[in-house]
């Protein structure tokens, strides 16, 4: 103990950012010293998933009693795991505030709570200029004002929020003018509008829509996306207009659409591709020039017939891959209905190097799919 008390403050700090915050206050007891060194730390998280009420009850007390006392100039990381009824969304509300005014970087809060009961957050949290990241999980009403400015924010994670208006996160997107990293998991059970997504900066975006979400479609032009995953399970119709992705380099397909020409056509620029999908997605003549993996979900119908496009589509295709995402069992197609290729798919015989199939068994319908296609 008497060489770390020979340390500074400064050098204890960087020490204490190491532990878990509930272990950084406990040192407070130590010495007159320790006191409040760790209201000096710079990355802040509290809560978590199975809190019980009386701790429930005893961190908001201690948030509402130490968080303004607070002395570090800046908060690097401010994390609540709020998983009670307990907690009030005004309290809430004001610890956020109290974080933002320390030039708050990094914000993720997770509240569930009683679903009649969502949080709505401060208006002024939209407008904090120091903020780089920021994820929203669970009952919180996502009402995003007029006057939005969130000119550093590079991150953003919204997960099963509520959307107080159809035209919310288009309002909060375009107001992100260095943006890099978007993931949307929408709401079970949720009406949404049109989704536009329109982002010059944006490098890698994900959505997942369930199977019970409304959405009358979407727009997305992102000129300099690298990443793409799209997961739709909802299995209904509506329209997508999906910009041409000169630069992206992986993309993800779990979809059921059935305007699917302008997603594939988005994405023929991509280097890996993983891709779950009926037939229509793929009979649309598209070329992959500059395809080189690619992760087939083997649970779609007719696959041999899907397989042979990609593969002529895809003259620099090097690795191929053939698993299942969805499905346990084979489409229950007969053979005779597949027509077998009469040209060699030129990747074949030039650049194709590693073939693996997940879970192969030898069954006669695996050899028989196998043998169709190649």
């Amino acid at each position: 103990m008497d060489r770390v008390s020979e340390l500074s403050d400064e050098l204890l700090v960087k020490i204490l950012v190491f532990v878990p915050t509930k272990v950084a206050v406990s040192t407070s007891i130590l010495s007159k010293r320790w006191e409040c060194l760790w209201m000096w730390l710079p990355k802040l998280e509290y809560g978590h998933r199975d809190c019980s009420e009386p701790e429930s009850k005893r961190l908001q007390c201690f948030l509402d009693r130490n968080l303004p006392l607070h002395r570090a100039p800046v908060i690097e990381s401010f994390r609540l795991k709020l998983i009670s009824s307990r907690f009030k969304p005004e309290n809430i509300n004001l610890w956020v505030a109290i974080a933002a005014s320390h030039c708050l970087r990094e914000l993720e809060i997770l509240y569930e709570s009683d679903p009649d009961k969502p949080i709505i957050l401060l208006s002024s949290l939209f407008t904090c200029k120091s903020l780089t990241v920021l994820k929203l999980d669970g009952d919180i009403i996502l009402d995003v004002p007029r006057m939005v400015s969130l000119p550093s924010l590079k991150t953003l994670r919204l997960h099963k929020v509520i959307y107080s208006k159809d035209e919310t996160l288009q309002r909060l997107l375009s107001s992100c003018p260095i943006l890099e990293d978007v993931v949307v998991d929408l709401r079970e059970n949720d009406t949404m509008g049109k989704l536009i997504v329109a982002v010059p900066s944006l490098q890698s975006l994900s959505f997942y829509i369930p199977w019970s979400n409304d959405i009358d479609g979407f727009v997305i032009n992102t000129p300099a996306l690298k990443y793409f995953k799209l997961m739709d399970h909802n299995y209904r119709s509506y329209n997508c207009l999906i910009e041409h992705m000169p630069n992206l380099i992986e993309a993800h397909l779990d979809a059921e659409l059935t305007d699917m020409k302008s997603i594939i056509g988005s994405i023929t620029s991509v280097k890996r591709l993983t891709i779950c999908c009926s037939q229509t997605m793929l009979d649309q003549g598209f070329v992959f020039n500059q395809l080189e993996h690619l992760d087939l979900c083997l649970c779609a119908p007719l696959f041999p017939d899907q397989l042979f496009r990609l593969l002529k589509a895809s003259s620099k295709l090097n690795r191929l891959h053939l698993f299942f995402m969805n499905s346990d069992h084979y489409p229950q197609e007969d053979m005779d209905d597949w027509n077998q290729p009469t040209t060699v798919p030129e990747c074949i015989l030039s650049s194709l190097q590693s073939l693996s199939w997940s879970k192969y068994t030898g069954e006669p319908q695996e050899r028989e799919r196998l043998w169709f296609t190649f």
